[in-house]
């Protein structure tokens, strides 16, 4: 008992992961074109007709550019809310998910909880089956309560790392796009991501892959310098902008969460008296 992941795109470029059985799988948002998804899918020994359903994040063109064609072609529903739909001009008939409760697809479990982008209406998603929880978590602005949450679930997980902050402080991005990246409604730096994985990784995590790394702002072998001297027994991987990652098998198994770090002490507040 298992499920299987892979990314077969990550950036900027186009966005879709793959999530499933030997039987039944999703596709989390399908930014690439119906054809090359198809390729990525053939070299990696994955068949189409596994594929049940497509479920959208949020309506930027790199996360939907090659749903329309995919749901044509291959009869599949998409997953999608109201004003994602809305907001993406796309002419089909989507499926309403809402947040925290959960869609049934065969042996397949998928909750969308909201996060922080500046798009319409976005979300990240937990994929349960056979035991197992993997979690996508892309094009996210901070760190929130909800991702901490849905984090410490996961035996694997797609994680954002867009961004070096030096790189991106030091780059030839404007000042707005740099403020709109790091702003908190625009994408994880390798070093939120990182504090997220340090605090909070359960222990039993078995893989994780850095995400969405920008073309410009990030590289891969920056990223996982990064997170190498902390990964432990997680495997860490970069999922590329130009090609489909490996297929990654994972198991079922105990997760252990981490102890929630400690408040802050409070410094004691020091009263001066006036001295006549």
């Amino acid at each position: 008992m298992s499920l299987f992941i892979t990314s077969l795109n990550s950036g900027s470029n186009g966005n879709c992961y793959y999530i499933g059985n030997a039987e039944e799988a999703i596709l989390v948002d399908a930014g690439i074109s119906c054809r090359e998804t198809e390729r990525r899918m053939k070299r990696l020994g994955l068949k189409m007709d596994t594929v049940k359903a497509i479920f959208i994040s949020h309506e930027h063109t790199d996360h939907i550019s090659g749903v329309p064609m995919l749901a044509k072609k291959y009869r599949l529903p998409v997953y999608i809310t109201e004003q994602t739909l809305h907001h993406s001009r796309m002419q089909l008939e989507g499926i309403v998910f809402k947040p925290q409760e959960p869609v049934t697809i065969g042996q397949l479990q998928v909750t969308a909880f909201v996060k922080y982008h500046d798009a319409s209406d976005p979300h990240s998603f937990l994929v349960s089956g056979n035991g197992v929880t993997i979690g996508v978590f892309t094009d996210i602005g901070r760190c929130c309560d909800q991702l901490v949450h849905h984090f410490r679930q996961c035996h694997a997980a797609f994680l954002e790392a867009n961004y070096d902050t030096d790189m991106l402080e030091k780059g030839r991005y404007p000042i707005f796009l740099k403020n709109r990246i790091r702003g908190g409604h625009g994408h994880l730096s390798n070093q939120q991501a990182l504090e997220l994985f340090r605090q909070h990784r359960p222990e039993g995590m078995q893989v994780l892959l850095l995400s969405h790394l920008s073309r410009d702002n990030n590289d891969p072998a920056l990223a996982l310098e990064t997170f190498s001297p902390h990964a432990g027994n997680v495997e860490v991987a970069v999922a590329s902008r130009y090609a489909e990652s490996k297929v990654y098998q994972i198991f079922p198994g105990q997760l252990i969460e981490p102890p929630k770090p400690a408040p802050p002490k409070k410094k004691p507040v020091v009263v001066q008296t006036a001295l006549f």
